[in-house]
């Protein structure tokens, strides 16, 4: 029944725009400290050039607070699955300024859009548009890499850049595989950018893209683990790694 009436495309409606609400009220009540936000800046100029935000899928609430939405900046689009959950992600996503690309990685022999999202996407960042991706999303592991928005660098052409924040107020989800955070408003907290990460060339070696790979793991862990800090909050640490990653599938909300 529960599975029934979230999948009914109003109630996706007004669940999403409920979460946005609040996400915005968070954000504007929230005393917040920006670190390195110089290197994002540039892109905000009509002129900006390519980008690719990466986010970790346990922080992807707070998303609206990397970007800039004013009228002339490049619009920003994230990528979520084709699940009844991603229905009311996709209405939150829009409530706080970001629209959508819809698709999911295939499962088994059933195509969910996966590749026909990756195409759009290189088609918007092509377009001036900024593409926001959860790199381990949706299934994890935890804060690790998948290959997908790599992939979709070298594509585009499109530099990669990891973005994070943390507040002082929080619920931590400790059983779900993201450890989602659920921020509280009225605390202080840390909104921190990466430099931007070059894309590997369009003839890449796997271990040119391996390495790309790694370094913005890298990075977005070192900026997850400041922020947690500045916040003065428990640092959340990353899954275990294992001896086999996954496919290069597209990371999806």
């Amino acid at each position: 029944m529960l599975k029934k009436i979230l999948g009914n495309s109003w109630v996706q409606f007004l669940i999403g725009r409920a979460i946005g609400g609040y996400m915005l009220f968070v954000g504007v009540t929230t005393r917040w400290q920006k670190v390195n936000h110089q290197a994002v800046e540039p892109f905000w100029r009509p002129d900006g050039g390519k980008l690719i935000g990466c986010i970790w899928h346990g922080r992807f609430s707070l998303i609206h607070k990397l970007w800039c939405f004013e009228r002339g900046v490049p619009k920003a689009k994230m990528l979520i699955s084709q699940s009844r959950e991603g229905g009311i992600v996709a209405h939150t996503s829009r409530t706080v300024g970001a629209e959508v690309i819809r698709g999911s990685a295939a499962k088994g022999k059933q195509a969910k859009g996966g590749v026909e999202a990756m195409r759009a996407m290189a088609r918007h960042i092509e377009g001036g548009g900024v593409m926001a991706m959860t790199p381990d999303g949706p299934r994890g592991p935890r804060m690790r890499v998948k290959k997908g928005p790599i992939q979709l660098a070298k594509l585009a052409g499109a530099p990669l850049m990891g973005v994070t924040w943390s507040t002082s107020n929080r619920i931590v989800f400790d059983k779900s595989w993201d450890q989602f955070i659920l921020p509280l408003p009225f605390g202080r907290g840390a909104l921190i950018w990466t430099d931007p990460i070059a894309p590997p060339p369009l003839d890449a070696s796997d271990e040119e893209i391996e390495a790309v790979r790694q370094k913005l793991e890298d990075e977005m862990n070192r900026i997850a683990a400041e922020a947690d800090r500045i916040a003065g909050v428990a640092v959340i640490e990353p899954a275990p790694l294992k001896a086999q990653r996954e496919p290069a599938d597209p990371a999806i909300a």
